[in-house]
């Protein structure tokens, strides 16, 4: 058997600002995510109802036309899915933005802050306006700098017409985080405060409900043969040359440098000691998980790469969610 040879290092990828925008959709295995197949678990009545609510939010969109149906007093332009990980608001959110008209943008939080890196501020409000509805998955409280960059430009833009969806992770063992996570949010976006409405998810982590609490790790040679059957395009790097390389590329770039993989080789994990790095390789997890790249792993098992230290601190709730998609990548097919 021909073990693969491929590696991220030797990808160096570019995107124009038309391609960064046709990225903005969601992730593939949400394509065909409607109101209809979402499964809402019967022991947690708000999913049922959260179904029933973004419906009700899509109504205000006349069919196949790009207008807004006149509004009530009550109705409100803006709407923010608020729970734990793995409750299914991706879902929801791509099934909503399936059911706007016209033009319209899906993204994670940390996507549309690098398309404004990349773009510029003024080029992104050029770039969005007029958009019927922009979604933004996971929307993120960690950074004041980056928060108040996006309550500036969602300002612009609801005030032009566009709608809101938003979506919030909270850490699944901190009980009523997410309802303070969820004031945090409206707090900073100032005047928007009064246009969204708050939507809490109650649930358990459906990627961690037939999983085992640990992300799967392999010895070297385990590595090279899982590697080596898996069809398709497959990479592996050292772990640290691949945290040098993601210092190199613009995060708005990471769906470009892993498009088109079917699973990424990480040789050598081990517990990360600088923040900036964690915070790329989070990034890259994103990514990752959007595409359904598989991960193989020697070292350190992938959801111990957080340290204690970094995950009692500001950037907490990033760490968890990628050690919840790290659990589900690793996991044996």
């Amino acid at each position: 058997m021909t073990l693969p040879t491929a590696s991220l290092l030797d990808r160096m990828p570019t995107m124009s600002g038309d391609e960064l925008a046709a990225s903005l959709v969601p992730p593939r295995q949400f394509d065909d995510s409607t109101l209809e197949n979402y499964r809402p678990d019967p022991d947690y009545p708000s999913q049922a109802e959260a179904v029933e609510r973004v419906r009700a939010f899509a109504g205000a969109w006349k069919p196949g036309g790009g207008l807004f149906r006149k509004r009530t007093p009550e109705t409100k332009p803006g709407l923010y899915l608020d729970g734990g990980f793995g409750v299914g608001k991706t879902h929801l959110l791509a099934a909503l933005w399936k059911l706007a008209p016209g033009r319209k943008y899906f993204g994670t939080f940390i996507e549309y802050t690098a398309l404004v890196g990349a773009l510029g501020y003024a080029s992104a409000v050029k770039l969005l306006s007029g958009a019927t509805l922009v979604a933004i998955d996971e929307f993120e409280l960690d950074d004041p700098g980056d928060t108040m960059l996006m309550t500036r430009l969602l300002g612009v833009l609801a005030e032009s017409g566009t709608r809101i969806a938003a979506t919030s992770n909270t850490p699944p063992n901190a009980l009523g985080e997410g309802r303070f996570a969820a004031v945090d949010f409206l707090r900073e976006i100032h005047a928007l405060s009064a246009r969204f409405e708050i939507l809490r998810i109650d649930g358990l982590d459906y990627r961690r409900r037939d999983l085992e609490g640990h992300a799967a790790t392999l010895d070297e040679a385990e590595l090279e043969t899982a590697a080596g059957s898996i069809p398709g395009t497959v990479t592996i790097d050292d772990f640290d040359a691949v945290l040098r390389h993601l210092a190199t590329v613009h995060p708005s770039r990471y769906v470009k440098l892993l498009d088109g993989l079917s699973a990424v080789g990480l040789r050598g994990v081990h517990v990360l000691n600088d923040q900036t790095d964690a915070l790329r390789f989070v990034a890259a997890v994103d990514r990752l998980y959007d595409g359904q790249v598989r991960v193989l792993a020697s070292g350190v098992p992938l959801d111990q790469v957080f340290g204690d230290d970094m995950l009692a601190g500001g950037y907490r709730k990033k760490y968890l969610r990628a050690i919840s998609r790290l659990i589900a990548l690793t996991a044996p097919q």
